[in-house]
């Protein structure tokens, strides 16, 4: 089955496969509607994809592989195919609700996501979620034969298909694959927290891949003495030789559009939102701090610490003002609701606490923000505040640094985040400590 979209034989076809499609799909009012997806992985290949109109671009065109964001009615499957191929550029994959609640929901956010991020506390081990895991990721297999073409190159992305690379290369040996991570990989002694079966398919189906990247040298390092303690494979310079194949792991750091963000407050409607925003706060400094909903995030953390910032500087009232922005992120998930009604309550306590008539020292946005307002802010910002428990990259702290043009504003940074390994001019801090919070605020003021 051909997709479609016509391509002459000199030209190489890229297939991105990821979980989720740039677009996401809602019903509103009985119909239909496709809109923009939001996140790193989804921000950083569209970067991507933004230059391949490049004459010199190693490929011309791409198709995307996903998940639509929700269960489509069979009777609609059609329709929303074809506008998919159309508009974006991509091919849907259709799963049942409950497909996803084990899967999604299950094995991807209540197994992997804590395990990988070191919160074993939160992790659960359902041999349901990790079937369901294994079906989808058949499913995804069974999306890209349909489409394949012998020149294609194929990009799988993140943990919710670290099984798709071996499957991929068991059904098309001479197609090269690459696979991402976009999330750290753990040290071998939390990763054989995983049952063995489980452990071992995975690394197993990683090393389907021709190239395995991750974003630091430590999370590559990890997945490496992995493979060894567990499958028995040994590597040189970061290649293993597998039967047949020889499969190259690297430290591959994921990066941002630059110039989106260096150029961005030459657009008016950007501009003037920055007026508006520094004729309102006046002389009061902002930090700046944006996340999505996520116990990695440190979000907690971060408001504790500018309480301290506020017990221990007292004369800071009136003066500095945090600026919160925290975007929805798997609301149906018991650990998140817990997290948004515990950064509420502290707000709320906090601004009670030092608040006057006239100044309230936390401004807080639980909602998403597009591209203008955000970077808006960034251009506003004294303070860029990132405090992650753990991350594998963080891209709001490089997108902070790149708006300024100015050279004006300090970034705080955790050094549990995969940034600091190329951020290290700014203020390194533990966010696990509340005094170095507040510590670093007051040394960037």
């Amino acid at each position: 089955m051909d997709s479609g979209i016509n391509t002459g034989p000199q030209r190489k076809r890229l297939i991105i496969v990821s979980n989720r499609l740039p677009f996401t799909i809602r019903e509103e009012e009985g119909e239909l509607q496709f809109i923009e997806s939001t996140g790193g992985l989804v921000t950083g290949i569209g970067s991507y994809l933004d230059t391949l109109d490049n004459a010199d671009a190693p490929v011309t065109e791409h198709l995307w592989i996903g998940w639509p964001g929700t269960t489509i009615p069979e009777n609609q499957e059609t329709a929303v195919r074809e506008r998919a191929l159309r508009d974006f550029r991509s091919i849907p994959v259709f799963l049942s609700t409950g497909d996803m609640e084990n899967f999604y929901h299950g094995f991807c956010n209540k197994t992997i996501w804590p395990l990988f991020h070191s919160f074993s506390m939160y992790t659960a081990f359902e041999d349901s979620y990790w079937q369901n895991y294994r079906y989808v990721n058949e499913r995804f297999c069974e999306a890209i034969a349909d489409i394949a073409r012998p020149d294609d190159i194929i990009w799988i992305n993140d943990y919710h298909l670290m099984l798709l690379p071996r499957m991929v290369k068991t059904m098309t040996p001479n197609l090269p694959i690459g696979f991402f991570l976009h999330i750290p990989f753990p040290t071998y002694e939390i990763f054989r927290l995983l049952p063995g079966k489980w452990r071992q398919e995975i690394l197993e189906g990683l090393l389907g891949a021709d190239l395995v990247g991750f974003h630091t040298y430590d999370y590559m390092q990890y997945f490496l003495q992995c493979t060894m303690r567990i499958l028995g494979y040994e590597h040189t310079l970061g290649q293993i030789q597998m039967p047949g194949m020889i499969v190259q792991v690297k430290t591959l750091p994921m990066g941002i559009e630059y110039k989106k963000f260096s150029t961005a407050a030459n657009i008016p409607e950007i501009a003037d939102e920055m007026g508006i925003i520094k004729k309102t706060f006046g002389d009061v400094k902002i930090i700046l701090s944006v996340d999505r909903l996520d116990y990695t995030k440190g979000i907690l953390n971060r408001l504790l610490g500018f309480e301290r910032l506020l017990q221990n500087s007292p004369d800071l009232c009136g003066k500095v003002v945090l600026c919160m922005v925290v975007v929805p992120s798997r609301v149906d998930i018991e650990h998140y609701e817990q997290m948004k009604k515990q950064i509420e309550e502290n707000v709320g306590r906090i601004n009670g606490k030092f608040g006057t008539l006239n100044w309230r020292p936390i401004i807080y946005q639980y909602r998403y923000i597009p591209f203008n307002p955000l970077t808006a802010l960034y251009l506003s910002g004294d303070i860029g505040l990132v405090t992650p428990l753990r991350d594998g990259m963080n891209l709001v702290a490089k997108e902070f640094v790149a708006s300024k043009l100015n050279k004006l504003g300090v970034l705080i940074l955790s050094e549990m985040a995969g940034a600091v390994k190329e951020l290290g001019e700014a203020i390194i801090i533990n966010p696990n400590n509340i005094e170095e919070i507040a510590a670093a605020l007051k040394e960037a003021l």
